[in-house]
Formats: C-alpha cells, structure tokens, sequence
C-alpha cells in the first residue's frame, strides 16, 4: 500500500506591524514578523521566517524554508535559494560603485545606476553582521564567518571569514567543518555525520 506523504503547510502569519506590499508572493507556512518590510513584486517560498526589522527588496526571489534574521537587510536583485540562512543584521548589496550624486554634483535616481545581485545557493548561510558585495555568488552548502565581507564567489561548500573573506576550510550539510581523512589525500569528512566529500582542483564535491 502506498504510504501518504502529503504535508499539510501553515497559513502565511504577517505581524502586526510588518510591512508587505500587496503584489509581494509569501508561499505557504511563511512568517514575517514584526517592523520587517516585503517590499513590491518579492516573492518568498514556503516555510520562510523573516525575522523583526528585516527588509526584503522589490523584486527579490527567496526559495523554501529559507530563513531571515533580525535587521538582515536583502536588497534587489538578490535571489536565495531553497534552505539559506541569513544571520543578524547581514547586508546584501546592490551597487558596485555607490554614489549619492553624479559627477555632476546632482542626486541620482533609479535610472541613474544598474542594480547587481548577490546570488546565495541551496542550503548556504551567511553569519551574523556579514556583508556580500555584489555581484557575488555564495555556493550550495558555503559557509560565510560572523562580520565577513564577500567580495568574490564562494565555492560549493567553502567555509570563508575575514575582510576580505578568504577560504579557511570546508564545511558539509550538516555545517560542521570537515577533516582530511588520514591517509586518503583529497578525501574529507563530516564529523557529524560521517558523509565523505572529494577535492580536485580547488573544487570539493560530494562523494
């Protein structure tokens, strides 16, 4: 007999006192909380958290079960995929060259500058206070330190820190920081988990 896997998702759950727009999307089992702020044409997954004081920018695409702490600040174009963690208070930016004015000395509107985004794939977290400098991309099951500052593309589970951040390992799914295994050159483990990962070329892939 064939076993039921159906999942039945919460409502969406807005605050009191959140802000979001009407032609934002918020997949099912999503929660915004409160003083955070969806901003037009965004559209979240289901079973998103978007914690007090975040801010979601227009047009963002965020997957499912993706989570957004307190006072992250996710501006557009950027795109989260299935499973990201976004710290406390982490910055994504959208303006590779800021200015408030043109060399003109006149303020600058929309039109004036081209947005860039900060590409975060599946399952990546991003640390508390850490900053991704567009454009970048952080990959699937990376790994960004507390207060780090991202200025190029994260490998597929590289574990990063520093400004500018640097690799200083590698990390698996569970998140633990893998360990060479002894005698096996290239062949790294999960100490939680035991699941093994190859490294060739500066790229580690699952085993």
């Amino acid at each position: 007999m064939k076993q039921n896997t159906e999942v039945t998702l919460a409502p969406v759950r807005v605050a009191a006192g959140a802000q979001v727009d009407e032609s934002a999307a918020l997949g099912p089992g999503t929660a915004v909380w409160e003083l955070a702020q969806i901003r037009e044409h965004a559209v979240l997954g289901d079973n998103c958290v978007v914690g007090r004081g975040a801010y979601v920018g227009p047009g963002v695409r965020v997957g499912d079960g993706v989570k957004i702490q307190n006072l992250a600040l996710v501006y557009e174009p950027a795109r989260l995929d299935d499973g990201v963690f976004v710290g406390p208070a982490v910055v994504l930016t959208n303006d590779h060259n800021p200015r408030s004015v043109d060399p003109e000395g006149r303020p600058k509107g929309r039109a004036d500058w081209e947005p860039v985004g900060v590409t975060v794939c599946e399952g990546a977290s991003l640390g508390a206070r850490s900053v991704c400098v567009a454009p970048v991309r952080v990959g699937r099951w990376a790994m960004v330190a507390a207060g780090a500052t991202v200025t190029r593309d994260v490998p597929d589970f590289a574990l990063v820190a520093g400004v500018p951040a640097r690799r200083i390992g590698w990390v698996g799914r569970a998140g633990h920081r893998l360990h060479e295994v002894p005698g096996v050159p290239g062949v790294w483990e999960c100490p939680e988990t035991g699941a093994r990962y190859t490294e060739r070329d500066g790229a580690l892939t699952e085993s």
